[in-house]
């Protein structure tokens, strides 16, 4: 199947989700690609860096992520094959995620301002930006990467107007931050749209339950993979609304295996899901890019587990949360089935925690809907639609 093909199918099953605050059915929508077995259908007979390529087209968005995952799950399912793929070192994960991160706060935040217009987002502060919010054509090197975030801290740290290891002491606890974001609204637009979510932010609370399948414990970790990968493998619509031990979960920078004794104790609420995605770029920033990981990531987790007999699963934890995929090999290495969990899927569920917060909302209060959309983040269209009136309706 050629490129042009594979682009032209990906966008008519692409998705999109809508928001309706104060009803029951307040979220509604899907990535039809997912469903069905469509994805499978679509890889079945292909095999090696054909998958990898495939994937990355019809997952633009996050597309190095899925090629990753891609790779590492093909490794996993069909280890003694001659042809072996580069799964790249973790710093281009890091790298790659930094450069997601920018650019859902360039482009996806201004739009989901309650007061958003349909001009131009305003990049004035990315004009010296070293990483390009759309990354280049070809995948660049170990060192390359390393080189790019050196100079991604470098620019940071003149945005910051300090060292960033010294701006995360003195501003890592929520009211810091929000301070911060206050003091930086006039001349930072991510600070400013912060700014301006964090008072409503803050009265925003959904449940958190966060996914936990990544644990330090591998033998621990080994068990909740294969469950998830039965569920997976046993039903073509899992991927679709998933869950875990029989309830809806999410997935997030919050939820990252790093984060293990957190997740579920601290109160998040909107506004600390928002902040974590710059916390992260910071912390990205601050890390040092020639250390040695050994077996794990300690700030991005990737991995895969062999299931035996052609199958596999392996997963991803990227700027939206922990990505999985699945897949099924012939005896020749061929794709026979394939499946793709990714944190959009997770955090959108029907039942979710933020469907029961929409639901909880005034069925005017299009504000907080947008807010809580920005703070779970969809990779697909999404649009707000309120109760009242000309206006209420806008599209990100």
């Amino acid at each position: 199947m050629n490129t042009s093909t594979v682009q032209t199918a990906s966008a008519a099953l692409g998705g999109h989700y809508t928001l309706r605050p104060g009803v029951r059915a307040s979220v509604a929508g899907q990535r039809p690609v997912l469903g069905g077995g469509r994805l499978g259908r679509l890889l079945r007979g292909q095999q090696g860096e054909d998958i990898v390529r495939t994937l990355g087209n019809v997952f633009t968005l996050c597309a190095h992520a899925h090629r990753r995952t891609a790779r590492l799950s093909l490794h996993a399912a069909c280890p003694q094959a001659s042809t072996v793929l580069p799964v790249e070192s973790p710093v281009l994960l890091q790298l790659e995620t930094a450069r997601d991160h920018l650019r859902s706060m360039a482009l996806d935040w201004p739009q989901r301002q309650s007061t958003a217009t349909h001009r131009a987002p305003d990049l004035h502060w990315l004009r010296d930006c070293p990483l390009p919010l759309m990354p280049p054509a070809q995948a660049c090197s170990t060192q390359e990467a390393s080189a790019a975030l050196v100079q991604l801290r470098n620019w940071l740290e003149r945005l910051l107007q300090q060292p960033v290891q010294h701006w995360l002491t003195h501003h890592g606890d929520s009211d810091a931050f929000a301070q911060w974001c206050h003091s930086r609204a006039h001349d930072l637009p991510p600070a400013r749209c912060l700014a301006d979510w964090h008072p409503l932010a803050c009265s925003l609370s959904p449940h958190t339950r966060s996914l936990d399948l990544l644990k330090t414990d591998t033998s621990v970790q080994s068990v909740n993979l294969r469950s998830i990968a039965q569920a997976m493998a046993t039903d073509p619509d899992f991927v679709q609304r998933p869950l875990w031990r029989g309830q809806c979960a999410e997935t997030g920078v919050w939820t990252r295996l790093r984060h293990p004794a957190e997740r579920d104790t601290l109160p998040y609420n909107a506004w600390t899901r928002l902040g974590a995605r710059w916390m992260e770029l910071v912390n990205i920033t601050a890390a040092n890019p020639l250390t040695d990981h050994g077996q794990r990531d300690t700030l991005l987790d990737s991995g895969a587990l062999p299931l035996g007999q052609g199958q596999a699963i392996a997963w991803c934890e990227m700027a939206r949360g922990l990505l999985l995929h699945w897949v099924q090999l012939d005896p020749q290495g061929r794709v026979e089935d394939y499946r793709v969990l990714a944190p959009t899927e997770w955090n959108f569920h029907a039942d979710g925690a933020l469907a029961h917060a929409l639901t909880a909302l005034p069925s005017h209060d299009t504000a907080s809907a947008w807010c809580l959309a920005a703070a779970y983040d969809p990779c697909v269209d999404c649009t707000v639609l309120g109760t009242a009136t000309t206006g209420e309706i806008a599209h990100a």
